[in-house]
């Protein structure tokens, strides 16, 4: 996957040799508006023509104002008010503390299996420990739930301790795990009862990933806090945004004195602010999030079709055009040598190499889910079309009848990884 590009647009990513490269991955759900978008990109341009205030720190700027009216209104609910920074593990970091200034409780909640960012605090919240060896104590107090587990979610919230949960609406890196639809109206409820505040990190969800706004309008629930980031900006200038009620905001900024306790230098700047109203434009004009909806059925429904029959092949499940492709380990004892071998070289190395197959033979770039490297995401821009989805499922199919009858797919990859060190 070592290549140079030239030139990104839409869902294609081209080679300096000219090679095409069909994007199912959109940098981990970055390019909703697809690579490059021109009106993202004019508005870029305009800002940076127009030389005007990009980030004063002592000033009104009153694009953020207009986009946070834009957020808080696509988001609904109770949310009201939007504090900006660069990226999703920096809004994390936010929710937490103001989460903390509001209950005036320390504990926090979060789900197995979760991804929520690599800073410390973000780290804090998720539960393998593969992400956090080595960077010494993370916060204290951090407890743990089964993904969708109300009993347990009961239990935890039952002693009052907990400022925050904190979960994904859809687990992204956990193998796109999507809940059982009352499961987050049934958490939010618990959380009201117990007096602990519901945040929703919708980092990769969000932005009409799924079909909605957020892929927490699925389950009519009415969260607390809600993380964006990623999409946010077109994915041309780092933008994240914490989403709040007027209560939690107060609770931090309750006087003149407190106006500078928390906040982020780039997180209002005006190339930001401008990118992002341009990406909601987008999103609009081109309603992406009834094509999310509707193209991600087609591709599931086609996936299925395609890979149906095939022993390794889970199953195919998603909401919009996030969606995930998971296997199993072979039965038959001709797969199951090959399998078990790249399993003692490295736990995701199975993965890779389907990856790599996908890359190399059929020019599709994606990846395997990072807490879960069984699962395969299929995640293009929401501008992609039926053609593009039609190539894709064309080369899963052929990835994964390779993988089924030709040894190939298993010595070739077997020797490969034979070459590779320290992984």
């Amino acid at each position: 996957m070592n290549v140079r590009y030239a030139r990104c647009q839409g869902a294609e990513l081209i080679t300096e040799d000219g090679r095409r490269i069909l994007d199912f991955l959109s940098g981990y759900c970055v390019h909703n508006a697809g690579h490059n978008h021109p009106d993202i990109v004019a508005a870029v341009k305009s800002e940076l023509d127009r030389n005007g205030p990009g980030m004063l720190q002592s000033h009104v700027p009153e694009m953020a104002g207009t986009l946070a009216q834009e957020l808080c209104r696509r988001a609904g609910g109770r949310l009201a008010k939007a504090l900006f920074c660069s990226s999703g593990s920096e809004g994390v970091e936010a929710a937490i503390k103001f989460a903390r200034a509001h209950t005036r409780r320390n504990a926090l909640l979060s789900a197995d299996g979760a991804f929520h960012g690599l800073t410390c605090g973000a780290l804090s919240l998720m539960s393998d420990p593969f992400w956090s060896e080595g960077f010494g104590p993370m916060l204290a107090d951090v407890e743990h739930v089964p993904f969708g587990d109300l009993e347990g979610l009961a239990a935890q919230l039952s002693s009052r301790r907990f400022a925050a949960l904190v979960l994904e609406p859809i687990q992204g890196e956990g193998g796109i795990r999507i809940p059982e639809p009352s499961y987050l109206k049934s958490a939010q409820e618990l959380c009201r009862r117990y007096g602990t505040l519901l945040v929703l990190d919708e980092v990769q969800t969000g932005l009409h990933r799924t079909g909605p706004f957020l892929a927490s309008h699925h389950y009519a629930v009415d969260p607390d806090m809600v993380v964006l980031a990623k999409a946010l900006s077109g994915g041309l200038v780092p933008t994240g945004a914490l989403l709040m009620t007027d209560d939690i905001y107060g609770s931090v900024f309750n006087s003149l004195k407190r106006s500078i306790v928390h906040t982020s230098t780039f997180g209002e700047n005006g190339l930001s602010m401008r990118a992002a109203l341009a990406t909601l434009g987008v999103l609009d004009r081109e309603h992406l999030g009834e094509q999310s909806a509707s193209l991600g059925a087609v591709l599931r429904d086609r996936l299925r079709a395609r890979l149906s029959g095939y022993e390794m092949v889970k199953e195919v499940r998603g909401m919009g055009l996030m969606n995930g492709i998971e296997f199993a380990p072979p039965r038959r004892m001709a797969l199951r040598l090959g399998f078990e071998s790249f399993k003692a070289i490295h736990a995701g190395m199975f993965g890779q190499i389907v990856v790599m197959r996908l890359f190399r033979d059929h020019g599709v770039l994606t990846q395997m889910c990072g807490n879960n490297f069984m699962v395969l995401k299929a995640a293009p821009p929401l501008v992609v079309d039926e053609a593009q989805i039609d190539t894709f499922v064309e080369a899963m199919g052929a990835v994964v009848e390779l993988m089924h009858t030709s040894a190939s797919f298993w010595t070739e990859a077997i020797g490969l990884a034979r070459r590779v060190v320290n992984i």
